[in-house]
């Protein structure tokens, strides 16, 4: 069954994170409980059952936890374990004459990246019927043993916002890489966006504004 997700009335277009969504036409969120449905999961880095959402506590956000998202390489690693990836298809439905984009997302996890090695986390995000956004790619390079975080902003003259009066599912995808590069090919180096700790999960701060009136 769909997982439903409540983002209640909170400043979003305020954030720290978006600074001129008002100039852009930003405003507060609507005064309307804002339900999002996480309709399908797809990839191998979320096979069904590994993945949840929740609203972030301050309710200007939404937030996706995984638990089995791990990209690897490595003598123990199968020909396919270093590329993994995740397709969320989710419904939003928001108050008539609103509508909304995402204006950052931030992506956490730990890698463990021997010398010479490297991973990468790519994502781009698409309304269904609509062009997808430019993929965004954040590297790292070993050596590299810690948590690691990666963030994409979207200046408020790029936003995407969702067409008006029209229901369409909007689409994120994301993506894990690991390279053995120069490294030792006896050892192992792994990136994971994935914890049991709640607080390693991935956020997405929303924009809203109103539609224009017909």
């Amino acid at each position: 069954m769909p997982r439903a997700v409540v983002v209640a009335g909170a400043a979003l277009a305020l954030l720290a994170t978006a600074p001129n969504a008002q100039a852009a036409g930003g405003i507060e969120a609507p005064p309307d409980k804002i339900v999002i449905e996480l309709a399908t999961v797809n990839g191998s880095g979320c096979r069904p059952g590994t993945t949840a959402v929740a609203v972030a506590p301050d309710n200007t956000a939404f937030t996706v936890t995984y638990s089995e998202y791990l990209a690897h390489v490595g003598p123990n690693s199968a020909p396919t374990d270093f590329r993994k990836n995740c397709q969320l298809n989710l419904r939003v439905h928001v108050p008539h004459g609103f509508t909304y984009a995402i204006a950052r997302a931030d992506y956490r996890g730990f890698a463990s990246l021997q010398r010479g090695a490297w991973g990468e986390q790519r994502a781009n995000y698409y309304f269904q019927g609509m062009p997808e956004t430019v993929q965004k790619n954040h590297r790292f390079n070993g050596a590299y043993n810690d948590n690691w975080q990666a963030s994409d902003v979207t200046d408020v003259a790029q936003l995407v916002w969702a067409p008006c009066g029209e229901k369409r599912n909007f689409n994120i995808n994301t993506e894990l890489r690991v390279n053995r590069g120069s490294s030792n090919p006896a050892t192992t180096s792994f990136m994971a966006m994935d914890s049991t700790d709640a607080s390693v999960s991935t956020e997405y701060h929303l924009a809203w504004k109103t539609c224009p009136r017909k």
